[in-house]
């Protein structure tokens, strides 16, 4: 096998080393080139369109997310004054998030709008219509994300449909894990957890703040809560 490799690498060696040989074969090559020169062409046309088009897309997409961080300054303002339907429908000048979804729901700006506008509906007791546009929300922001699950498990649990509730709040403190907000998130979800009579559960979700957030604020209340419902297991039970 060996001798094979070194007659193909002495054939190569010799072939390039042949002015005829070489000659030869860049003259084939230069046939094979003259005859397909329509299909070649079509085929470098194609690939120029395609990286043209990607390139242009992301610079389309650029300047639409930098419009739409304009129009979202004015939004957010009113949002944060808790004047909910400026910030919805906008003022005159200024569009609101429900016209920025709309317009700009491609870029992160826009992705954002949702974010709002479900934390609104949410507010408004408008809970389907808070959780629709909370899952629209698209992005792995490490706080704004958990957030906008823990405000989906907060629509549900309004409506009292405790499972999903369970589980947007598990989803919320699962996801990139700090002591600031997920002791908060899991608070939450023990608190479906004994709803749902799930009292192993609830000490279990209990304990977590306590062993991983020892140093929060929700730790004590967990201590208080996990010891109340270690007496009703028993019964429980």
């Amino acid at each position: 096998m060996s001798q094979q490799i070194k007659e193909k690498k002495s054939d190569s060696a010799s072939a390039l080393e042949n002015p005829e040989v070489l000659v030869e074969k860049l003259s084939s090559f230069e046939y094979y080139l003259e005859k397909h020169s329509k299909q070649i062409g079509i085929l470098v046309a194609a690939i120029a369109v395609v990286i043209g088009g990607f390139f242009g897309y992301r610079w389309y997409v650029s300047s639409e997310n930098e419009e739409a961080q304009k129009q979202m300054f004015s939004a957010v303002y009113f949002f944060e004054a808790d004047s909910l339907k400026k910030a919805l429908n906008g003022d005159g000048p200024s569009i609101g998030l429900l016209k920025i979804a709309e317009d700009y729901g491609h870029t992160k700006a826009g992705k954002l709008a949702k974010f709002y506008i479900g934390s609104i509906y949410l507010k408004q007791a408008k809970y389907q219509d808070a959780i629709d546009n909370l899952k629209a929300y698209d992005s792995d922001d490490l706080l704004i994300n958990p957030r906008a699950n823990c405000l989906i498990g907060d629509a549900y649990l309004e409506l009292n449909d405790l499972e999903p509730a369970l589980q947007y709040y598990k989803k919320a403190a699962l996801h990139a894990p700090n002591k600031f907000f997920s002791p908060r998130y899991l608070m939450k979800a023990a608190l479906v957890q004994e709803l749902l009579k799930n009292y192993s559960d609830a000490v279990n979700t209990y304990d977590q703040v306590i062993q991983k957030y020892n140093d929060s604020q929700e730790s004590a209340d967990a201590k208080k809560l996990r010891a109340r419902l270690e007496q009703m297991l028993p019964s429980a039970n």
